[in-house]
């Protein structure tokens, strides 16, 4: 019953939404690139305190950068990784202390075993929920002509959607496959990805973006 009420209300706040001319489709640019954020062994193993089950979205993902290599996509890797004195962590870290867990070196910022980064995609770390915020990632994306990001990874309601956000911000066209992010609870996953779909990118199935990438030329 609850899920029933929470996709009513979602149904009920798109379509309010869609009166007022938001949740557009941005459409895909001229170069896309991947972003796996954060699926790291302190987020992606449910026995550790700040970890969740992520099974089925690290799996969309492996099988989202299969077809993406194939295609010469670029690919970028981001963990959350903090200096051991946590200050690059400065309030953040106060907010929510687990994430003082997440010391460089240690393997809670070590990736999933299940993602092995190829030898040309980098794994940066980063302190805060953008993967924007601190890194190279804008620059980099600009140096290879990408004008699309394409995101995966966890937390929807944190750094998914700060990502997002940045990307737009930063002239990028976010594009989220909907089976390759997770959250740790339904209600903050689906909400966001309807407020994100409304006023920031698109919010699309795997399949879709498998079709264009498989579609697209290679680089």
């Amino acid at each position: 019953m609850e899920d029933k009420v929470l996709d009513k209300a979602l149904r009920d706040i798109e379509a309010y939404y869609r009166t007022q001319g938001m949740a557009r489709a941005l459409g895909f640019g001229k170069r896309p690139a991947v972003l796996v954020i954060d699926f790291q062994k302190g987020i992606t193993d449910p026995e550790r305190p700040a970890g969740c089950h992520l099974d089925a979205e690290i799996e969309h993902t492996v099988r989202l950068l299969d077809v993406a290599r194939k295609k010469d996509v670029p690919v970028f890797f981001f963990v959350i990784a903090y200096d051991r004195s946590l200050l690059d962590g400065g309030l953040l870290v106060k907010k929510v202390p687990t994430l003082a867990r997440f010391v460089a070196g240690s393997d809670d910022v070590q990736l999933d075993p299940r993602l092995t980064p190829g030898p040309n995609e980098p794994v940066f770390a980063k302190q805060y929920g953008s993967c924007f915020f601190g890194t190279p990632l804008a620059s980099s994306l600009t140096a290879l002509n990408v004008d699309t990001v394409i995101l995966t990874g966890c937390i929807t309601s944190g750094c998914v959607r700060a990502t997002a956000h940045d990307a737009l911000q930063h002239g990028f066209r976010p594009m989220l496959p909907r089976e390759c992010v997770g959250d740790r609870a339904r209600i903050p996953h689906e909400v966001n990805l309807m407020d994100i779909q409304a006023r920031i990118g698109d919010v699309l199935p795997l399949s879709a973006v498998l079709t264009h990438i498989e579609q697209g030329e290679s680089a």
